[in-house]
């Protein structure tokens, strides 16, 4: 029987997405993780037949790792302010990542109504849709109008051309929620 691998496909996946914290998507290359690794570039080769596919598990273990963050809000926050400022909070303190995520074209979602309906996004949904108190697709309306305002701040900050103040990023924030929260939630009692 051969020996063990001392290098698993994870083990690379998992240097790859560490290549990209550190030095951006446009970096990742076998020898990068190779030497993220203390290995020759062989284990990587072989664990991933080519950087597209290694690409796509570095992007599965970023997207893990993003949706883990969003999540982690203190109790005593709104849940749904909570996520949208560990969004943009994601932004400053991961900036490659988050270019990595969304900005890269790695998206695996094609457009705005195939993330929105994805199985990644449900579980902050419905920490949305508890909070709101509100049916998953009205959810679905306010999440959409609070992420594009959020998005916008994020994408700003992550590619250096907004500095962040969290208390005013909260206000809007906290603005674009209310204010689609109460439109929508009028809509679904009318």
């Amino acid at each position: 029987m051969p020996p063990k691998a001392r290098i698993t496909k994870d083990m690379v996946a998992d240097a790859a997405m560490e290549v990209i914290r550190e030095k951006g998507y446009e970096n990742l290359n076998a020898r990068a993780v190779a030497e993220k690794l203390s290995c020759s570039t062989q284990p990587v080769l072989y664990s991933f037949a080519t950087m597209e596919e290694l690409k796509r598990a570095a992007y599965a273990r970023a997207d893990g790792f993003h949706t883990a963050y969003l999540l982690n809000t203190p109790p005593e926050c709104d849940p749904v302010l909570g996520i949208g400022l560990n969004y943009i909070r994601f932004a400053v303190e991961e900036p490659r990542l988050f270019r990595f995520l969304f900005q890269s074209g790695y998206v695996t979602e094609n457009n705005l109504g195939e993330m929105i309906d994805s199985e990644e996004l449900l579980p902050i949904l419905s920490v949305m849709r508890e909070g709101l108190g509100m049916s998953l697709e009205k959810t679905k309306e306010v999440f959409l109008i609070t992420a594009l305002c959020t998005h916008g701040y994020a994408s700003l900050i992550a590619n250096n051309s907004l500095e962040f103040d969290e208390e005013e990023a909260a206000r809007h924030l906290e603005t674009a929620f209310r204010g689609a929260a109460a439109v929508i939630g009028k809509k679904e009692t009318v």
